[in-house]
């Protein structure tokens, strides 16, 4: 009889996992909209991803919670804002910060819920999840696909700008050799081997087309340098800007455009993410096709996300750091069980939203404490209303607020931005100073996150205060010249 029940409660344990859905949990580091269904470069050839989107729901107005790597994973993968738990620079990781030692994130719930887990390439941001702590997040850590570098630097650039990421070009000889083709492989061997009684959890992080941005030369070939569609530019584009706005992204790597001009390193520049783009996608394709071979796709949630943006000129600037468009709007793509298809979704959604949507479709416990949104109702129905905004916070007291229509933003000092997406979609005209928009002003701050926290203690890299009772700006623990032009390099 103890024999007969011990089998019975196995058979039992293992019909449950089976009837719940795995995950195949795509994530592209520094991608902005420059994908082929969200329409941002009319160029850009994505025939992988535009392929998951069309057997899914894309989502058109997907935004991230932070336009940097370590806060905005950070954000997505514990469920809460960088204004609510004060995580805005490239460190501290979060089992480093008192709030979130014992917070259990995304990837942890899927561990203790019984999935076999593993990550691959860059989930959390690099460093940022400690050896000592690896196992709680992840049964299994595979490769981190590390970037050959070509012997010497590619890019032209002054001595200023001399960073070990700030280049680009033809780079390595063969698609092998990349990072990203090694970690899809990790991801694809992943796949092949995981337990057949258990569902899965498989997270799979591509570092292109973040920089470096280097790929094989027939990943360049398919953007010819002499058609290469340049993004559009107003050379007096930030005019109309407070002065509050420069300080967020004061002094980078990342070269202004005035630099990539004077070097004759915009092209270069473009082409390169363009190519890189191409090549991220066509694995991403690799694993999507390693995932068909299992047999489990049919019983597969697949989501493909970007943490964030990447700015090529526009605001004559480029990275990220900024609360525009450029930075903010990523790719966001759920397919699978349970999830409408060839849909598209043009709500205002966040990133944040991921976490208890993945709780809602694999039939785990909802949860009180996480600060997104469920996307079930989009997921079935793409028209389905929805009343929250997008928030996207770069540092204490910086916030954009963005409806399918409005951009509106309000920086630390107070200063403002607000931008009318469907006359503007470039975001060129500021009309925060136009009082036949004060009214609208107030109805959108009124989503300005009431908790706002400080950065916690060991913040670095790329951390902006403000003192209100002095007026000053302190970058990177040191104080800005208020006067002073936003720099050139």
């Amino acid at each position: 009889m103890i024999r007969f029940a011990f089998f019975l409660v196995l058979f039992l344990s293992t019909l449950l996992h089976a009837e719940r859905p795995n995950v195949l949990f795509i994530a592209i580091d520094d991608q902005n909209d420059w994908i082929g269904y969200l329409g941002g470069h009319p160029q850009v050839k994505t025939p992988n991803i535009d392929a998951l989107a069309a057997r899914g729901t894309a989502f058109m107005n997907a935004h991230c919670q932070a336009p940097l790597c370590n806060p905005s994973r950070s954000s997505l993968l514990t469920g809460l804002r960088p204004s609510s738990t004060g995580v805005y620079g490239l460190a501290p990781g979060i089992r480093e910060v008192e709030q979130l030692k014992q917070h259990v994130t995304l990837p942890q719930t899927f561990t203790q819920a019984g999935y076999a887990t593993s990550t691959h390439g860059k989930i959390y941001h690099d460093g940022s999840i400690r050896p000592r702590d690896q196992k709680a997040e992840f049964n299994e850590w595979g490769s981190r696909g590390g970037q050959p570098k070509p012997p010497v630097r590619i890019a032209k650039l002054p001595p200023e700008l001399n960073h070990p990421a700030m280049d680009w070009g033809v780079w390595p000889p063969k698609d092998e050799d990349a990072s990203d083709w090694k970690i899809a492989d990790s991801a694809i061997a992943a796949l092949e081997h995981v337990p057949a009684d258990k569902p899965f959890f498989v997270a799979c992080g591509f570092r292109l087309p973040h920089v470096p941005c280097y790929a094989p030369q027939k990943w360049f070939d398919l953007y010819p340098d002499d058609s290469l569609v340049l993004p559009k530019v107003k050379e007096d584009d930030r005019a109309d800007l407070p002065k509050f706005a420069d300080f967020l992204h004061w002094r980078l790597p990342e070269p202004r455009l005035k630099t990539l001009r004077e070097m004759n390193e915009w092209r270069p520049l473009v082409r390169a993410y363009l190519s890189c783009t191409s090549f991220m996608d066509s694995q991403v394709g690799r694993v999507l096709s390693a995932l068909e071979k299992t047999g489990r796709a049919d019983n597969t949630l697949v989501v493909l996300w970007s943490d964030h943006g990447w700015h090529l000129g526009e605001k004559l600037i480029t990275g990220k750091n900024t609360l525009w468009e450029r930075s903010t709007h990523v790719p966001l793509v759920f397919a699978g069980p349970g999830i409408a298809k060839a849909a598209k979704c043009s709500r205002t959604v966040e990133l944040l939203d991921i976490f208890p949507s993945l709780l809602a479709l694999c039939q785990m416990p909802a949860r009180t404490d996480l600060e997104g949104h469920s996307l079930l109702p989009q997921l079935q129905d793409p028209n389905a209303p929805r009343e929250w905004p997008a928030i996207t916070t770069h540092n204490q007291g910086n916030h954009a607020i963005r409806t399918e229509d409005w951009r509106y933003i309000r920086y630390a000092d107070g200063s403002e931005e607000l931008y009318d997406l469907k006359a503007d979609s470039n975001e060129w005209i500021n009309l925060a100073k136009d009082p036949a928009q004060t009214a609208r002003k107030a109805a959108l701050a009124k989503w300005i996150p009431k908790v706002d926290k400080p950065p916690v203690p060991g913040s670095k890299d790329r951390i902006l205060t403000y003192e209100p009772r002095t007026g000053e700006a302190i970058w990177e623990d040191k104080v800005i010249d208020k006067t002073a032009p936003l720099p050139e390099f």
